[in-house]
């Protein structure tokens, strides 16, 4: 169907229709007539389609009220009474992406599927539960998402008192994200830079203002802004539009249009004022200098940051502007910015970055591992550099590579989701703020080009002067570290409860028990019936993917991708890692990170930084381990070197890596240390906002070879041996650069090489065209045998409010092989048995299963407030999967998903990233396709037969956690006790 400006159908009148390069196709902007709702449509001819409402909603204080809705509306709604659709989709869709956000100003709801009726169920069900949510019936619901009391026992202390405290699965996400210092920094920032608008406010909630928020708020606050005239609805992809848009009129938009008309007569008859959405109000420049947070977390979380308001979003081009110029001067460790505050040794790291998609974005300096506290050092050495940049100090080189790399980005649009789901987001960074700019976000081609003009008429020395030099609206904020005895919540809880009766303590009981017998209560068999189904003909044949083959008739093995790549090409080398003895493994890591961030014999470290960023989309060095059953050993561990570029830098992709592998100089130590505080800072974030990686990536060292390999080079010894170089530095420094020497001229050899290319012919021959990648070949003789898997149960106390859980062994045994029902049985367990028992009722924000071809299976959870409740239903989940009983319907719903998971689009770097990782563990594309056939013919028969490896994983008992101290000492659960960031 074609449309024009001014066409009226199904209720929507076309508004405005313009061509986008930028997508390759169209943008259309719609009004619906009867309810006021918006939609954009973005039409080409991508299979992978989408679907997404998103509501304005500003917050008027921190009770996290529209984080708790987005949580609670997919709860069950009118249409689809059951407790949990969402997750019912996540079971049994064909979803490519299945979600819901909250933005420090809207909500978003987008759904993703390359199935035109499975996108039409999901966008049924989005939109009767943003409408018709059951939160109105349903309190447990509020409850549950949001928060309630409990009276707890202490696990040491079972027969002792009990102690009032407060669960909740948004209540627990944020405080793990409170126990993050970047985010306590970030929080205060924005709200130092807007006090007298809602972006004061923390739109997901903090921990000790989500307990004040009531239900009669809570149901208030979706009555105000989930209305359909308050609401942006955005369509993408090859799509049906007329069959589309007259299933959004006729089942949804015309119908609640009529009830809210109905509900506003009724307000104005009862002489009640309309309901009207919260305030989006722009702030007035001020100056906030010198605010303190003060914060419960290790003394090297010390961190602080410059805040400057660039403008209003309708400002485009100035805030693309802005990102480029950060990027030029803060974007590596040469950027002359970054190089000025990690000279004058302020801080172990400095970060800039541009936050958007809010009214008014601003840019950010921040410091992490913050070393000086002289407050006004900082300021001076901004001002001071800056100044210099803006009176001729800026090399244009830098912001023309920081453009093309950029260009790169864009171009590849490979963010790692949905297309239509990123598109949406960009949308909503202008629309929201004004009904003009619908793709205002979405257009960068006449920015870009605009810009590479600009670059040397004095437009970015200007942006400088204005935004940083000459502000008037900024804000200067710390968070210091300070140790407390009892965390303010903590206090605040015991309060309470000393205020209590025993009849509150009663009804405190009482509550939950209600609370639990509705999460425990079956849904009905009408009511699951209501729900949207698939049957496994919608999957269809396994869709047909680009082979790729090894090639011998290039200067070394190169594995050969057909995959289209648009004029990009990716291009890898991998070396044989086993030459290594197992001590010089975290070296090849600290290797890998200084590659490319050191002078060569051509280049220093600034030129080679601009090259890099200016002719190539990036450049990455690492050691990794790939699982191979195929091999004695069990894993192949190999030192990658990769690169992207558009095909007209084809002698870069070549170049530069060789360059960099061959003729590195480690002997500037200060750099390398720099290189080596920035590692360490990020993994001890990274322990306490992602502890479920790295638990699951510890407990597996339990059991498996290839991860005491892993560990050493990226997991615990790693940061083990990372800290203890640090703290000897000065000693080390020589030797440390005469080995890192020594062994790049043993591991970067030809002859134990095999490259990976994809891109086009024309491409392939220019890339071999320069040769062997070194030019140099030796006999590989491998070295690496690294010790045998030890079991240790640890638990690792690291500065967060929560805990990661992680259980996991390997049965590959032959009576209960790796197979496709394996993925099945992950499925079910993950979004059926575990939802329930460690989310819904235990109040973890996530959790689940992973089974792998290796024949590993392993339990995570995220978020959690518990750790022996938590272990508990792990071991009981074989006894569960045994004697699960879905109906007919309700398995081909998990055969569906899984096969559908199985079979998700990916761009064409991570599907060339994927084809290598098989070849390098041993898989061929028929080891896939073997397993997508055992999916879609598995049995509840042949499911329950994992139960007995599962059994046999749980029977192992490998434990590891990650997490706040009182929890982990309070359990009752056998571990030791470790205090990562203190032991010495």
């Amino acid at each position: 169907m074609e449309l024009k400006v001014g066409d009226e159908t199904c209720g929507f009148s076309v508004q405005t229709a313009e061509p986008l390069r930028e997508i390759d196709g169209t943008a259309y902007v719609m009004r619906h007539a009867k309810s006021g709702a918006r939609l954009l449509y973005l039409k080409n001819d991508d299979a992978n389609k989408s679907f997404s409402i998103s509501f304005k909603t500003p917050p008027k204080d921190d009770t996290g009220v529209f984080h708790i809705l987005e949580h609670s509306v997919l709860c069950g709604s009118d249409r689809f009474p059951v407790k949990e659709p969402f997750v019912n989709l996540l079971k049994s869709s064909m979803q490519t992406f299945l979600n819901a956000m909250t933005f420090p100003d809207k909500t978003m709801y987008p759904v993703a599927s390359t199935n035109d009726q499975d996108l039409m169920n999901l966008a049924d069900v989005y939109l009767d539960a943003v409408l018709h949510p059951l939160i109105y019936s349903k309190p447990e619901t509020f409850q549950q998402e949001g928060w309630h009391f409990e009276l707890q026992r202490d696990d040491a202390r079972p027969d002792g008192p009990r102690s009032l405290a407060v669960n909740g699965v948004v209540y627990n996400e944020m405080k793990g994200v409170m126990s993050d210092p970047s985010s306590v920094l970030a929080d205060a920032l924005q709200a130092s830079l807007f006090p007298d608008t809602a972006y004061r406010f923390e739109s997901g909630g903090t921990p000790e203002a989500i307990p004040t928020l009531t239900y009669e708020r809570f149901l208030e606050e979706h009555r105000r802004h989930y209305a359909l005239a308050n609401s942006y609805i955005i369509l993408y992809g090859n799509l049906d539009i007329q069959a589309m848009l007259a299933f959004l009129d006729e089942k949804h938009l015309s119908p609640a249009a009529d009830e809210e008309a109905a509900r506003a007569a009724a307000r104005a008859e009862a002489g009640l004022e309309a309901l009207a959405p919260n305030p989006l109000d722009r702030q007035a420049p001020c100056v906030a200098d010198a605010v303190t947070v003060k914060m419960d977390t290790a003394p090297e979380n010390a961190c602080k940051a410059l805040g400057y308001v660039i403008g209003d979003v309708a400002e485009r081009t100035r805030i693309v502007a802005a990102g480029l110029l950060l990027d030029a001067v803060m974007g590596s460790n040469e950027a002359p910015l970054k190089r000025a505050l990690l000279d004058a040794g302020l801080a172990a790291d400095a970060i800039g970055y541009v936050v958007d998609s809010i009214a008014q974005p601003f840019a950010v300096l921040e410091l992490r591992g913050l070393i000086e506290q002289d407050g006004d050092a900082f300021k001076h050495i901004v001002r001071e550099t800056l100044s210099e940049l803006a009176d001729g100090g800026l090399d244009h080189e830098l912001l023309r590579a920081s453009l093309s790399h950029s260009e790169f980005v864009m171009r590849e649009h490979d963010f790692g989701v949905a297309d239509g789901v990123v598109l949406s987001m960009a949308a909503m960074a202008g629309w929201l703020y004004d009904d003009d700019m619908a793709t205002s976000y979405l257009c960068y081609e006449d920015d870009f080009a605009f810009l590479r003009t600009a670059i040397d008429e004095g437009y970015f020395e200007d942006l400088i002067r204005d935004v940083f030099l000459e502000s008037e609206h900024w804000a200067c904020v710390e968070v210091k570290p300070e140790a407390q005895e009892t965390s303010p919540e903590a206090v605040r809880i015991a309060t309470l409860q000393e205020a209590m009766s025993a009849e509150d303590l009663a009804a405190v009981d009482a509550d939950l028990e209600a609370l639990r017998a509705a999460q425990d209560a079956p849904d009905t068999p009408e009511a699951l019936a209501m729900l949207p189904h698939l049957s496994l003909a919608d999957v269809g044949a396994a869709p047909a993917e680009p082979p790729y083959r090894l090639e011998h008739d290039t200067p070394v093995p190169c594995l050969r991708h057909d995959v289209p790549t648009h004029g990009i090409l990716y291009a890898s080398w991998f070396f044989d890692a086993l030459p290594l003895a197992f001590e010089d493994l975290p070296y090849a890591s600290v290797l890998a990170l200084v590659l490319g961030k050191l002078d060569t014999a051509a280049h220093t470290a600034s030129e080679l930084d601009t090259l890099i960023n200016g002719s190539l989309g990036d450049l990455l060095f690492f050691i990794d381990v790939h699982e191979n059953t195929s091999v004695e050993r069990g894993f192949t561990p190999v030192f990658t070197a990769s690169a992207s570029a558009l095909e007209d830098n084809v002698d870069a992709a070549f170049e530069l890596p060789r360059e960099i592998l061959a003729t590195t100089d480690f002997s500037n130590t200060g750099r390398i240390r720099d290189i080596l505080d920035q590692r360490r800072i990020s993994m001890e974030q990274a322990f306490a906002s992602s502890g479920h990686s790295y638990a699951t990536a510890r407990v597996a060292t339990y059991y498996l070879p290839g991860a005491v390999v892993r560990d050493a080079i990226g997991g615990i010894e790693f940061y083990r041996f990372l800290k203890a170089l640090l703290a000897d530095f000065d000693e080390r420094a020589a030797e440390l650069s005469a080995r890192l020497d020594a062994l790049a001229k043993r591991l970067f050899n030809d002859g134990a090489c095999t490259a990976s290319f994809a891109g086009s012919d024309a491409a392939h021959a220019a890339y071999w065209a320069h040769g062997e990648p070194l030019g140099r070949r030796a006999e590989v003789v491998p070295a690496l045998v690294p010790p045998a898997p030890c079991k240790r149960n640890e638990a690792f106390v690291v500065p967060t409010d929560v805990c990661y859980v992680a259980l996991g062994d390997r049965h590959a045994a032959a009576e209960a092989p790796y197979c496709g029902q394996w993925l099945v049985a992950a499925r079910m367990l993950s979004y059926d048995y575990l939802w329930n028992a460690v989310r819904v009722q235990g109040g973890a924000y996530g959790v689940g299963f992973q089974a792998t071809r290796s024949g590993t299976m392993r339990f995570h959870s995220f978020r959690d407030p518990h750790l022996d409740e938590t272990l508990a239903a792990y071991r009981d989940s074989a006894t569960w999967l045994s004697a699960f009983e879905p109906d007919e319907q309700e398995f081909e719903g998990f055969v569906v998903a899984t096969a559908a998971g199985f079979d998700t689009p990916l761009k064409a770097r991570s599907l060339v990233r994927r084809q290598d990782g098989e070849w390098l563990g041993g898989k061929t594309p028929e080891h896939r396709l073997r397993t997508r056939s055992q999916i879609i013919g598995a049995t509840l028969d042949s499911v329950h037969a994992v139960a007995a490896p599962l059994a046999a994983t749980i029977e192992a008992d490998n434990v590891c956690v990650f997490g706040n101290r009182a929890i982990i000492e309070a359990a009752a659960t056998p571990l030791e006790v470790i205090d990562l960031l203190r032991e010495s």
